[in-house]
């Protein structure tokens, strides 16, 4: 067993992690440490979509850094990494919309020290891409001048998400979308999942890890899930668009609150022990400003939830109308003409569906309407997750794509 196990689809990635961790030092008989600087360096970067698994290939890094036994997975350092708590190990994840200057601040001065237990001071930073311009020039200062025995491990979703003086200082590694089979493959290892869900919850998570482990794992997940691809399709007119935009809402609130409700009832818990504060008993008055900060804390990761949510629903979205347009320019047979065609013996391209579950529902819209009202669909839903990304209201961004939607439902009933 090894921190790289459970790591999907990223075999290019780990080998370069995993070369660089064994190459960092070599001990002589001696017990003399030499480092080899071609594969090992004081700064990375991870990119990579969402849901490729860049915070996890980043902390089985930081565990064969910190190891003794160079990541086995099973040791006390490798257990501490995996609960954050490693004594050489400095995290930055935040849920904020920004990662603030004041937090940048005292992880680099965090980073000035020198290891106390194991080879090498290890900083993580979840999301580096939240970091304002002059947030990020103070990290820069840090990866100029780093410590000797200090590993910087940035992770974002691509190199121009940050800064260019920033890219310069850091070894950037490019993590690809693991597949839809190698997805279901860990769900079925790891979670236990049936092959036939895992395969489902792949697809339709488009091969976010994270995202197929909760469709897997939750029926109410999957439940609001259908809900959103039926209320898109089933929208006709301005009053739909009014009434679906507040379902929507309803959804994503839901969902965020699925998510983070059971979290934030660990960390009150855990902070009212840390604290003294019995099971059920009053907080004292000098200690209420702590707990007040912590839910400060849980109400700001609540709106990020909230925009994350509303940003799954419209990346379901596209995702159900690119698989209209594939049925519609021919490259996913729907069974009539395609497979007559292919029955005579001429090639057919049949591209996968994300939403297979939904085949049917898919190929009756593609017949009903005609690609370039597809496109517009498409282009409606892209809009509103840059609006909503801009601050833009979310009730209002998501009534103007489905306003946009119901044009096009109503175009194809006039035409047909």
């Amino acid at each position: 067993m090894s921190v790289w196990d459970d790591l999907t689809g990223q075999a290019a990635a780990i080998e370069v992690f995993r070369a660089a961790a064994e190459s960092s030092t070599r001990t002589t008989g001696g017990g003399v440490v030499h480092d080899t600087p071609d594969s090992m360096t004081h700064s990375w970067l991870v990119t990579g979509p969402p849901g490729s698994g860049r915070s996890n290939l980043a902390y089985a890094f930081a565990s064969a850094l910190l190891c003794r036994n160079g990541g086995c997975g099973v040791c006390s350092d490798c257990r501490q990494v995996a609960a954050r708590s490693h004594p050489d190990l400095a995290v930055l994840a935040t849920e904020r919309v920004i990662i603030s200057i004041e937090e940048v601040r005292r992880l680099v001065s965090a980073s000035q020290f020198s290891p106390s237990v194991a080879r090498y001071r290890v900083v993580v930073i979840e999301d580096a891409d939240r970091m304002q311009e002059r947030t990020s020039n103070v990290l820069l200062k840090a990866l100029e001048e780093p410590p000797e025995r200090t590993v910087w491990i940035l992770c974002a979703p691509s190199e121009a998400d940050l800064l260019p003086t920033i890219r310069s200082r850091v070894r950037s590694v490019r993590l690809r979308v693991p597949s839809t089979e190698d997805v279901a493959a860990l769900l079925v290892k790891r979670d236990g999942v049936e092959p036939q869900l895992a395969e489902r919850a792949a697809r339709e998570s488009q091969s976010h890890i994270g995202m197929a482990h909760r469709l897997a794992t939750n029926d109410e997940a999957r439940a609001r899930r259908a809900e959103t691809l039926d209320l898109a399709l089933d929208v006709r007119s301005v009053g739909d668009a009014v009434r679906g935009a507040a379902r929507l809402l309803e959804i994503a609130g839901a969902d965020a609150q699925a998510i983070t409700e059971e979290r934030d009832a660990e960390e009150r818990a855990a902070a009212l022990r840390s604290l003294g504060v019995e099971p059920g008993q009053a907080v004292p008055q000098a200690l209420r400003g702590q707990i007040k900060a912590l839910e400060d804390d849980q109400k700001r990761r609540a709106t990020r939830s909230l925009r994350d949510g509303l940003d799954r629903i419209l990346t379901d979205l596209l995702s159900l109308f690119r698989d209209i347009l594939l049925v519609q320019l021919g490259a996913v047979s729907d069974g009539g003409a395609d497979a007559a065609q292919a029955g005579a013996g001429a090639p057919v391209v049949d591209l996968e569906l994300v939403n297979e579950a939904i085949r049917p529902r898919v190929l009756e819209a593609a017949a009903g309407n005609d690609s370039s009202s597809t496109l517009a669909a498409m282009d409606a839903i892209a809009a509103a997750r840059r609006r909503i990304a801009a601050n833009v209201a979310p009730a209002l961004s998501l009534e103007a794509m489905l306003v946009t939607l119901a044009e096009s439902s109503r175009h194809a009933h006039r035409t047909g």
